[in-house]
């Protein structure tokens, strides 16, 4: 059995239907308490990774576990290691964390303590471990979708600086092998997508998807600041525009592992635009 935590996020909504496709049993585990259109045969337990008593039944049983932070629990919460021993209290053989890349590129980020902090607990855990590091993910463009929609235009900063998004779905086909295969344990992947593409191209993109003209209009770092501060903490907004605009060397390399695991090459930002693009008409 495969417990899937996150599952209404980007990549657990993805990771959900691949594994059952599979014929494997899974849960899939949310804070809400019930999940429309999940494939048959998955069962939907509700608990909260705040609270790691309230995934004791839900482990029942449980040979692997997808984990995923979200919202608050990225800045405080209870200790991994609660979590992590009611992992080994209940057998789990298999853990594999999604991460972030900037614990690669940024090993001292404030943004990204706590998730380091799950990753240390992970590999200390005494179950077999895959972490999964991804840039940002292609649906971030779904930030757009509502002025796409309403005014055929994109706002974003940093125009022309360009970035390797990864596709939710390479992320979840990459753990789905980690959960299901052998030979991942102990190991570290980095997620990109097959190119780096900027925001001015994305948008580029989009419209031709649509086939109507996009207007491209590029925010300043302090408007950008002002609008990711509704709703990100402030390091983490500091930090994102960092990467955004000032990016590392290693944060626009393609890296190899999606096409390492997966035997293929990692999807273009094009393809997840194909999929989503109802949200943009």
């Amino acid at each position: 059995m495969i417990v899937v935590t996150g599952a209404t996020g980007n990549v657990g909504r993805e990771l959900v239907p691949l594994l059952a496709g599979a014929d494997e049993e899974v849960v899939a585990v949310s804070r809400r308490p019930r999940l429309a259109d999940l494939p048959a045969g998955v069962r939907h337990a509700r608990a909260d990774l705040a609270d790691a008593a309230s995934l004791r039944p839900v482990l029942d049983g449980a040979d692997a576990l997808f984990v995923v932070l979200g919202g608050e629990l990225n800045s405080h919460g209870e200790s991994p290691r609660t979590l992590l021993d009611e992992v080994a209290a209940a057998g789990v053989k298999r853990v594999v964390l999604l991460s972030s890349q900037i614990n690669s590129t940024r090993p001292h980020a404030p943004s990204h303590t706590r998730l380091r902090e799950f990753e240390d607990a992970v590999r200390t855990s005494g179950a077999d471990f895959t972490v999964l590091r991804p840039a940002g993910f292609a649906s971030n463009a779904f930030a757009w979708a509502e002025s796409v929609r309403a005014r055929r235009t994109v706002f974003a900063p940093f125009g022309e600086v360009a970035l390797p998004v990864v596709d939710p779905a390479d992320i979840a086909e990459v753990a789905a092998a980690a959960l299901r295969e052998d030979g991942h344990a102990g190991r570290t992947y980095e997620l990109t997508g097959p190119e780096a593409i900027s925001p001015r191209r994305q948008a580029a993109v989009i419209a031709e998807a649509l086939g109507e003209d996009i207007a491209f209009v590029e925010l300043s770092r302090e408007e950008a600041h002002a609008h990711l501060a509704r709703f990100m903490p402030e390091e983490v907004v500091d930090g994102t525009l960092d990467i955004l605009g000032l990016p590392l060397p290693a944060e626009q390399t393609v890296a190899a592992d999606v096409r390492h695991v997966l035997r293929r090459p990692a999807r273009p930002f094009a393809a997840w635009v194909a999929r989503n693009l109802a949200a943009f008409r």
